[in-house]
């Protein structure tokens, strides 16, 4: 068995330089930044996922290629970094618009949405979404990445419309995914794979 621990400080104005914020990070090897930001956007759960952080990742890289896939701890660390590489992003696109960035980067906004709305956001008040296994958001990113890798080569085609590629149903299946029951997983998750690399091959 496992014992966890959960404590909560809330600084003052969500400072977190202040003192009992910084002792208590200095000892916690794992932490969720929460965010009132997101709250607001009706965003839950409200975690920021750029200032949280697990110090316990690399120790269980074994643990979850064995027992999920062998790419579970790969896909993770993807994500990560196209989550870090929106952030960047989002000030050129504050500045100067979606349309000045590259195909490619704007391939990195919509998996970054992707990544935020379908599989991040959580209804805990649905009794399916409340709860998923670690095989079931493994498909859901999978599926996500797999939407980013197969469209790298079109939307890098002259003169690409990027917004045939947004419009595509299969995203909206993806979006619907997380509603889907734990034993229509693999059946339901397989179907949308095959839809995405068939939808995209016909832009």
């Amino acid at each position: 068995g496992s014992l966890s621990v959960i404590g909560a400080v809330s600084p003052p104005g969500g400072d977190f330089s202040e003192p009992v914020t910084q002792n208590t990070l200095r000892v916690t090897k794992v932490f969720w930044a929460l965010d009132a930001k997101l709250a607001y956007k009706r965003h839950f759960p409200a975690i920021n996922w750029l200032q949280s952080y697990t110090l316990y990742a690399d120790n269980l890289e074994g643990w979850y290629a064995k027992e999920i896939a062998e790419d579970f701890p790969e896909n993770r660390r993807r994500t990560q970094k196209i989550l870090q590489d929106e952030s960047k992003l989002e000030e050129i696109v504050r500045l100067v618009g979606m349309d000045a960035l590259s195909p490619k980067e704007q391939l990195t906004m919509e998996t970054a949405r992707m990544i935020r709305e379908d599989f991040l956001f959580q209804n805990g008040f649905d009794p399916v979404d409340a709860y998923s296994s670690l095989h079931k958001q493994y498909r859901l990113l999978k599926s996500i990445l797999t939407f980013m890798d197969t469209a790298e080569s079109k939307v890098a085609e002259e003169d690409f419309d990027f917004k045939k590629l947004q419009s595509l149903p299969v995203k909206a299946d993806i979006a619907q995914s997380s509603f889907c029951a734990e034993e229509d997983v693999d059946a339901v998750f397989n179907k949308i794979d095959d839809a995405i690399r068939t939808q995209i091959s016909t832009l």
